[in-house]
């Protein structure tokens, strides 16, 4: 990792401020593992590699996600992609597991392995349910995709390894072999706080970003992918149509109800649109918001007895949510962004390369562009 991020740049997004971190961890409960699956070069060799690739996970708060549920809602740019328990969330309005994120063709593994992690932790006899969120983007490019290199154990690393601290960033975790806007792309968070006068909440994004074409690239407005084309920096070659996809996972510790989660993931679809993307036909691009404030709702198990008729919640009244909207906006723009300075030129499988964006070229193109 470059360690490179926006802010290092002086590069400002929106005019809210960000909070200590700029991640997602920033708003308080969160936490974020990863297990980064680095192996082997030269020409591919199905089950062998070369290996780029990994899982992450996110955790929405301190406790056992099944037992206390939080809101969330969600939203659809383009829907070639996947974010396994969605109908769930529609449903209930409701986030009942932690949340994994890796390559397409290991969602199940992922999936299963965050079951197991929650069975584990209960009673042999106890009535159990399981519908986990599992978010994926193609890393087939760079990676031996269909090796299916991703294990259990890897998960239970991660879930291990999840922290409320710096968030790995660029090529690690289930970012390691995705690319962006014909970069190296991967892992990128950014977070926003609202105003005192309106709450003072923070809202934290993390993406895994691999989508978008390199001419639509935009950086705080500036149209610096016309500048840097595949002649200035080449883009592996079946990445020039921009297939792809991104995931965007939105928390917040505003007091939002279901229909509200779903509404700030819908604005997160327009921090995706500020960086050039437009959800072209082979990208899957979905977004998923949470609330952490725990409201007492019940975890709705099997058989349970002693659930109470009714709870009390709190909301935010929607006069105030646009500065949440806002930061929902930025945070995602940002990540997206943080995403590509962090990443390192990577070669994957065949020798595919796929090249960073460096910094002091991106600082020499806003320039030149008046920007």
């Amino acid at each position: 990792m470059s360690g490179m991020r926006v802010r290092d740049l002086g590069i400002r997004i929106g005019t809210l401020p960000s909070g200590p971190l700029d991640a997602i961890t920033d708003v308080p409960g969160v936490r974020v593992g990863s297990v980064t699956l680095i192996d082997g070069n030269g020409p591919l060799r199905r089950g062998h590699g070369p290996v780029r690739t990994g899982v992450t996970v996110v955790l929405p708060h301190e406790g056992r996600v099944f037992d206390e549920p939080v809101f969330a809602g969600c939203h659809r740019l383009n829907g070639n992609g996947e974010l396994t328990g969605l109908e769930w969330i529609r449903e209930s309005g409701r986030l009942t597991t932690p949340i994994g994120l890796t390559n397409t063709h290991s969602v199940g593994v992922v999936r299963d392995a965050l079951i197991a992690a929650a069975v584990a932790e209960r009673d042999e006899r106890e009535l159990f349910w399981s519908l986990p969120v599992v978010g994926e983007t193609w890393d087939g490019l760079l990676n031996d995709i269909n090796g299916f290199h991703v294990r259990p154990e890897h998960v239970q690393q991660a879930l291990d390894r999840a922290s409320s601290g710096t968030v790995e960033e660029g090529g690690v975790g289930s970012g390691t072999g995705m690319i962006c806007h014909g970069f190296k792309g991967g892992i990128g968070t950014g977070s926003r706080v609202v105003p005192e006068a309106v709450g003072g909440w923070t809202v934290g994004v993390l993406v895994q970003a691999n989508h978008g074409r390199r001419e639509r690239l935009r950086v705080g407005g500036t149209p610096v992918g016309e500048r840097l084309g595949h002649e200035r920096v080449p883009i592996p070659e079946d990445a020039l149509g921009g297939a792809g996809s991104i995931i965007v996972l939105c928390a917040t510790d505003a007091p939002l109800l279901p229909h509200q989660c779903s509404r700030l993931a819908q604005r997160c679809a327009l921090g995706v649109a500020r960086t050039g993307g437009v959800g072209e036909h082979w990208s899957g691009d979905l977004m998923l918001a949470f609330s952490t404030v725990r409201q007492g709702v019940p975890p709705s198990e099997v058989g349970a007895r002693e659930e109470p008729v009714t709870v009390p919640v709190t909301m935010l009244v929607d006069t105030y949510i646009d500065p949440l909207f806002d930061a929902a906006v930025d945070a995602t723009e940002t990540a997206i962004l943080n995403a590509m300075l962090s990443a390192e030129t990577m070669t994957g499988r065949d020798g595919i390369t796929a090249h960073g964006l460096d910094p002091a070229l991106l600082m020499k193109t806003i320039r030149e562009l008046g920007g």
